[in-house]
């Protein structure tokens, strides 16, 4: 095999490496797959990359992503206009849907606060949500923001933002998931299903 050949290949073994959950044995599954396939399976591949990163923005009003102005959530008149559902990233909006139990909106704050890694108030889209919430048909706001410390604490900063506003602010309950057993659950996931238990 031609020096240029061999240097190609490690090119695209080192770009696969780099993205998340590719580790060296899965990429260099995917580039042999890719050498030894057809041309078309190439060519779609890198056409679907060019087309998503030449098309998908964020949508102007929730911060999701989208190919148009606004995301699909955005446009669908059919949702709850009333309640909002603050996400860290676009890909919670895609588990939250999965569920099938939530018809309202959302809004994506790009992360969450962590001052240790220079994340803080102005790199959140935080303003554009409080701007959100001075429309008087919102009535309540979910913080869905993650059950570890950078969410528990930017959900406890965006509540003291939103009880000023009257709006009804709740926060999703988290717990012992669903055929756990007690003896594996640690401290904290424990101890939130007790102060979260529900009447029966």
């Amino acid at each position: 095999m031609p020096q240029s050949q061999v240097q190609q290949i490690q090119r695209l073994l080192d770009e696969f490496e780099r993205l998340p959950g590719i580790g060296p044995k899965s990429a260099q599954r995917i580039v042999y797959w890719l050498l030894n396939s057809d041309d078309d399976n190439s060519r779609r591949l890198a056409s679907a990359i060019t087309e998503v990163k030449s098309s998908v923005h964020f949508c102007s009003r929730c911060f999701n992503y989208a190919d148009s102005q606004l995301c699909p959530v955005c446009a669908d008149l059919g949702r709850d206009q009333t309640i909002i559902a603050v996400v860290s990233e676009p890909r919670d909006i895609v588990a939250i849907e999965k569920t099938a139990t939530f018809r309202g909106l959302y809004h994506v704050l790009g992360g969450a606060l962590s001052p240790m890694d220079g994340i803080g108030v102005e790199q959140l889209t935080i303003r554009e949500l409080m701007a959100r919430l001075s429309d008087p048909g919102i009535i309540e706001v979910i913080l869905a923001t993650n059950p570890n410390v950078e969410g528990e604490t930017t959900a406890g900063y965006l509540a003291r933002q939103i009880k000023p506003l009257g709006i009804k602010t709740t926060r999703l309950a988290s717990g012992l998931p669903v055929g756990g057993d007690l003896e594996f659950a640690d401290e904290v996931t424990l101890g939130r299903a007790i102060e979260d238990r529900h009447e029966l």
